[in-house]
Order: structure tokens, then sequence, then C-alpha cells
């Protein structure tokens, strides 16, 4: 590799960074560990950075990660010219990724993924959703609950409701009775949310059907919808709980593994028994590329029913790329490791 070459940023919050930032900050350690277990696929991808770097030495970059907490010294220092950043962890409240784009922006330099303010926007589910629906999307409308006290009340919903943390992912505070039959139940959840993370609650109409994941990475600028992989997401019961999702990741996830405890879930293409459904979502798909603005690299979280109704039920733009589901995606899709994918991807737009 020359050097001063094109080179390939990896900017991540580590678990320990936040956890340690966590209690520092007076959070009890059980419920650090549970909010820094969002950051797993750093944690999940850190045995493979040599892989990566190996991939893009293949293709006549270098390559840096760099946690968060030294993004700003480092970038500093790029040259816009033959840099490109890729934010693997995104976060604004209890996580801090989504400072890394615009610290990118800042210095003019080039990204992977959308735009800073949708790092912003996917981390808040109450705001989200109302710019969802108001681009025409299916998404169930919701409701917002502050530790017992409702600051938008939901819509009557003879199914029930769900809740969960407004600013949370990775399954945190989602329990198994975290579909609420009534609304006084829904109010005893956001007490529990806010009590374990000072979080609001969204609070949505139940809907049917079964789990789906659309993941995408554009291995080339040009890359559209047609490249989508949309796969059914089975883990053996109606919602994936937050102790499911401790199961899957991270330094936890692999203590449940080493016990046997772990059961990957299983992805079958939607295409295969749902092509109609399959031909809606990537529809829906490309008006968030147009009306949002996602690219790069994302994944849409939906719940299909049997008749092909589609609901949307939220988008990320740092999805997990070391997941199993993403992995699935580029060996179907591309034929390819996350490392080779991924490398592919930053070369695609690295090349002069």
């Amino acid at each position: 590799m020359p050097r001063n070459g094109p080179t390939l940023i990896l900017v991540h919050e580590p678990e320990k960074a936040c956890f340690d930032r966590l209690v520092a900050d007076g959070c009890p350690a059980e419920r650090a560990i549970e909010i820094s277990s969002y950051l797993a696929q750093s944690t999940d991808l850190a045995c493979e950075f040599g892989q990566l770097a190996a991939a893009c030495e293949k293709r006549g970059l270098a390559f840096s990660q760099v946690e968060l907490d030294d993004a700003a010294a480092v970038l500093a220092k790029a040259d816009p010219a033959k840099t490109l950043v890729w934010t693997l962890t995104d976060g604004i409240a209890y996580f801090r990724g989504g400072a890394s784009p615009a610290l990118a922006r800042l210095k003019g330099l080039r990204t992977i993924g959308a735009d800073d303010s949708l790092f912003a926007l996917c981390q808040d589910k109450f705001r989200s959703g109302a710019v969802l629906g108001a681009l025409g999307l299916p998404v169930p409308p919701a409701g917002l609950a502050r530790n017992g006290a409702w600051l938008v009340e939901p819509p009557a919903s003879p199914a029930g409701w769900f809740v969960k943390p407004n600013r949370l992912g990775a399954k945190i505070g989602i329990w198994p009775d975290s579909r609420a039959a009534d609304l006084g139940h829904a109010l005893e959840l956001s007490r529990r949310v806010f009590a374990h993370y000072r979080d609001d609650v969204v609070v949505q109409p139940y809907v049917a059907g079964r789990n789906a994941r659309a993941s995408f990475l554009g291995l080339r600028p040009q890359t559209g919808v047609e490249a989508l992989g949309i796969a059914f997401v089975d883990f053996g019961s109606d919602f994936q709980t937050m102790a499911d999702s401790l199961a899957l990741y991270g330094d936890t996830g692999q203590a449940a593994r080493d016990a046997g405890a772990y059961a990957e879930p299983k992805l079958q293409p939607v295409a295969a028994s749902q092509p109609t459904a399959d031909r809606a979502i990537r529809a829906m798909a490309q008006k968030l590329i147009v009306g949002l603005g996602l690219k790069d690299v994302f994944s849409i979280d939906l719940r299909v029913e049997a008749d092909d109704t589609i609901h949307l039920i939220e988008f990320e733009v740092c999805p997990g790329l070391p997941c199993f589901d993403f992995r699935d995606y580029c060996r179907r899709q591309w034929g390819m490791s996350l490392a080779d994918a991924m490398a592919e991807t930053a070369a695609s737009r690295l090349r002069i």
C-alpha cells in the first residue's frame, strides 16, 4: 500500500467505552450492560479487523479502525481527497456514534451511508414514525408515554398494543409482556422502562404478521433496490425480547453460545412464498431512498401478513453488519464474505 494512499476509516464506539461512561454517570452496572449491548457489533467485528484490512489491501486501500473517542483527532488530519469514513455504530442519546458522520461532514470527508440527520432521526422512534407517516409509508401510528403519563395518547387497537423504548435499540427494554392487552399495562411498562433506562416508550397498535428484514449494501454507487435482501426472520416466537438479543451478540452472546444456549434465527426469502410482498417492500425501500435519503447501507424491519399487507416498523442506517442476517445477505446477494463486501464497497467509492 503506497504511503498516503486511499484509506477507509471505520469509526466505532466499543461496548466497554459506553459501559464505563454509563457507570461513571451513575447507571447501575446491570443496566449499563444491557444498554451497552447495543454496541455488540463493535465487539463482534473487532476480531475481523485483520480480515478487513487484508481485503482492503487487495483492492489498493489502507484500512484504519478508529474508536469513537479518538475520531475527532484522526478525522481532523485526514485527506478529503483520499479518505472514506464508514460509521459502524450510531447513537445520539445513550450512544454517541451519530457524531462520526457529523465530524466527517465538518472536515469535508466522504462517507458511506446516509447523512448525519438520519443518524439522529432513526434513533428517535416517535419522531421517525411521524416522518415515515408523512411520507405515506405504512408505519403503525404511535402514542408516547413517559413514566406512566401520556405525552401523546395512542389510537384504539382491538388487538392490543406493543410497547418499546423510544431511543434504545437491540431489543433493550422489550420483555415477554411488552405486548399489552390494555393501556393500563402499557403505562406500567412505561414506568418500568423509565425506572430502568430513563427513556420514554412508543406505544403502537399491535400488528399481525411475520417478522421480516430488508438488508441493503450498495456494492457500487449505482446499486438499486434490486439488491435488497428481503427475508422472513423466524426466532420461534411472535417477537424478539432483550434476553433473545443478549444471547445473540457480543461478549454476553458468546457466553451463551459457549453454554450451548445460542439458537440462530432462521431466514427464509420473502419472494419464495410471498412475491407480491417482496415487490411491495422494494417499492417501499425506493420511497425511503428518494424521500428520506437512505443510501449505501441500511436495513428495514417489517411485519408481513399472509395477505401481503406490509407494516413498516423501523429503519436503521447502521445495521448490524456482523450479525447473522447481514452476513447471510452478503453471501446470498454478493457471493462475498462480510469483509470482502465491505472492502469492495469502499473501493468502489475511492477509485479515482
